[in-house]
């Protein structure tokens, strides 16, 4: 059965609370995701606190379409860039060289990962929003991920802003990295 696309009534919820940043959870390609505005300070360090991640690990930036993440593509040559946009859309996070983006989201690294996705809700979150999100995956740092809604509000509780529904793309893990200058695989599939 097809992935569906979430309703305008929860798409517009889960973009309205974005933009007063908050942090949601939504199905990914293979595991559910939180996220929120990247360019928001607060709402991304209230992230990684929801996590217990330290802000030295970065984070990974999903978007609808190419188009949204271009401004953070601008470090790669013609054949880096067309390596990524050969894989994309679809569940592969390249690191790409950029030292201007804000040290929240970058954390020690002179980089930051990017993936656009072919999840259709995630396309549509991103859309609603009007641009690209920070993605991690749905969990306390360094546990599983949980594996559906439920686990989710047993997890964070009333930490969340907005669960937003939908299915998960069956792939069952998190996406492959690779460093888009080496080409070197970081995270296997």
């Amino acid at each position: 059965m097809p992935l569906a696309t979430p309703s305008p009534v929860h798409l517009r919820t889960a973009a309205s609370l974005l933009k007063a940043g908050g942090v949601i959870a939504y199905p990914t390609e293979g595991v559910w995701g939180l996220g929120c505005d990247p360019f928001n300070e607060r709402a991304v360090r209230r992230l990684l606190d929801l996590k217990q991640r330290p802000e030295t690990k970065g984070l990974i930036i999903i978007a609808a379409s190419l188009t949204q993440i271009e401004g953070w593509l601008g470090g790669l040559t013609s054949a880096q860039l067309a390596a990524c946009a050969a894989t994309w859309p679809g569940p592969y996070t390249w690191v790409v060289p950029v030292a201007d983006a804000p040290r929240w989201l970058r954390g020690d690294h002179e980089s930051i990962a990017v993936r656009v996705s072919a999840h259709p809700g995630v396309q549509a979150l991103c859309r609603a929003f009007g641009g690209a999100l920070v993605s991690t995956s749905a969990n306390r740092s360094g546990q599983p991920p949980a594996p559906d809604a439920f686990a989710l509000r047993r997890l964070f509780g009333d930490e969340l802003d907005y669960i937003l529904p939908g299915r998960l793309g069956g792939d069952g893990k998190p996406t492959e990295i690779r460093d888009a200058v080496s080409g070197v695989v970081l995270r296997k599939r």
